[in-house]
C-alpha cells in the first residue's frame, strides 16, 4: 500500500503509550496496534481528528504517501 503510517513514531517521540491513545480516541488496543502496523485499510476522520488532537499533530506526520517505482 503506498501509504505509510508513522502513528508508532509519533507515539514515541512524545512519551505517549498505546493504551493512553486508545482510551482517548476510544478504540481497542489491538485496531491501534492494527493502524499502527499500516494493517487496516482506511481511517474515520473523527479518529484522524482525535489522534492528532492527543497527540498536537498534523494528519501529515502520521500518514505518509509513498510513490511506488513503477510509472
Amino acid at each position: 500500500m503506498p501509504i505509510k503510517v508513522s502513528l508508532a513514531v509519533v507515539l514515541a517521540r512524545r512519551n505517549v503509550k498505546s493504551k493512553e491513545l486508545a482510551e482517548y480516541i476510544g478504540i481497542t488496543e489491538a485496531n491501534l496496534s492494527l493502524l499502527k502496523q499500516g494493517k487496516v485499510k482506511g481511517i474515520r476522520f473523527d479518529t484522524l481528528d482525535a489522534i492528532c488532537r492527543y497527540l498536537e499533530c498534523q494528519p501529515g506526520d502520521i500518514l505518509e504517501f509513498e510513490r511506488s517505482s513503477r510509472s
